[in-house]
């Protein structure tokens, strides 16, 4: 492993891999990072820029890619043709058919699994009827099927019981499928448990169940650990899938970093460092997760600390390893020249401890969340 090498082509199939006890390396943020390069327009946050400009699309992609990504995700996450921005006349099937190209594209070049996401449908708030809910999410998976994607995620669910609708038709098309909720430890929209969630994503037939989006990574540990509890007792077996936000939200509410003063246009001010993103790496996979990646916030920067700090487990180091300082030597050899300014810096123990300053003296450490859900509120005031 001190030589950076690819690997060798290897089976679309993820449960098959994930069977044989591969560790599967996910990728991270397209619409915000998207956002902040010019391609998507907030809060709109659509992704017409897969045909407004798929080289920026497909540059990400291969960013990820690069960093030690297996997995490279179409940029659909809409069914319907409403929401764009009002100067945009693209169907969401032009939008979705070009994500699917470009992701295609990416794949056949880095040997990774395309996958494909549905999320949560605005009817379920509105009607609570599973046939309209399975309606509107067959409208976005169709265009994943057409193109035979490799794997379809099903996403950023805030409600148990719309998640178990998703899965019944996501399997249906007999595809490797794997559940994951933007969920906290204290459980979905209605108060159900991570625990019991991820009990009845593994009974409605998910192989693969977790979590993703609106919390921090050191929190959704806590609610794998709750999740993966939960699965032990009742004597199922299924792999772990964790992909977090790349911002540290402890004082988040009910709906995650959505309920953050900062959200959406100066979260910037709470991105994790490289090393949080290894060292989450390191404690999700001592935790069991096999499936270990980013959402919103974690960039190619975030996925290829990942990977080098499980570089043993993954079986390689990534492509832009290249241009990365393993083990710190360079920082070492500036340090041994005398140079204060690199004094210890040569030490992943350095980086792993460093708490980072913000560069502003007023800034507060926590907002007074009103409804926090993962510090008791008193720590707040």
């Amino acid at each position: 492993l001190q030589e950076i090498k690819m690997s060798a082509s290897k089976s679309k199939n993820i449960v098959e891999r994930l069977d044989n006890g591969e560790l599967i390396i996910g990728d991270g943020s397209y619409i915000f990072t998207l956002e902040k390069r010019g391609y998507v327009k907030n809060p709109c946050m659509t992704p017409e820029a897969s045909v407004e400009a798929p080289e920026a699309v497909e540059a990400l992609a291969v960013e990820f890619a690069r960093a030690g990504a297996d997995i490279t995700q179409t940029f659909t996450f809409y069914s319907r043709d409403i929401g764009t921005p009002d100067d945009v006349n693209l169907t969401c099937r032009d939008i979705n058919q070009a994500s699917c190209d470009i992701a295609k594209k990416v794949a056949k070049k880095y040997d990774t699994i395309v996958a494909g996401g549905i999320v949560y449908t605005a009817v379920f708030k509105q009607t609570r009827n599973k046939d309209d809910v399975q309606q509107e999410l067959r409208e976005g998976l169709e265009v994943l099927i057409e193109n035979d994607v490799d794997l379809i995620i099903v996403e950023y669910f805030r409600n148990i019981i719309e998640m178990e609708w998703a899965l019944e038709l996501a399997l249906s098309y007999g595809k490797p499928v794997a559940a994951t909720m933007c969920i906290g430890p204290q459980g979905d929209a209605d108060g159900v448990s991570p625990a019991e969630c991820a009990v009845r994503m593994a009974k409605a037939g998910a192989r693969i169940v977790g979590v993703n989006c609106l919390f921090d990574p050191f929190i959704t540990l806590e609610t794998m650990k709750k999740m993966k509890e939960g699965l032990q007792s009742a004597g199922l077996s299924v792999h772990l899938m964790c992909q977090p936000l790349g911002y540290k939200t402890p004082d988040g509410g009910s709906y995650g970093w959505i309920e953050l003063p900062e959200y959406p246009y100066a979260i910037e001010a709470r991105t994790i460092t490289r090393f949080e993103a290894a060292k989450f790496a390191r404690e999700a996979y001592n935790l069991g997760v096999r499936v270990i990646g980013g959402c919103c916030g974690m960039e190619s920067v975030h996925i290829r600390a990942m990977a080098e700090e499980l570089a043993k487990e993954h079986g390689r180091y990534p492509e832009a390893s290249r241009k990365s300082d393993l083990n710190l030597k360079m920082l070492n050899k500036k340090a041994s020249l005398g140079r204060p300014e690199y004094e210890g810096k040569g030490s992943k123990e350095f980086w792993w401890n460093m708490v980072p300053c913000t560069g502003r003296p007023l800034s507060s450490p926590l907002y007074r969340q009103p409804n926090p859900q993962t510090v008791n509120k008193s720590v707040l005031n």
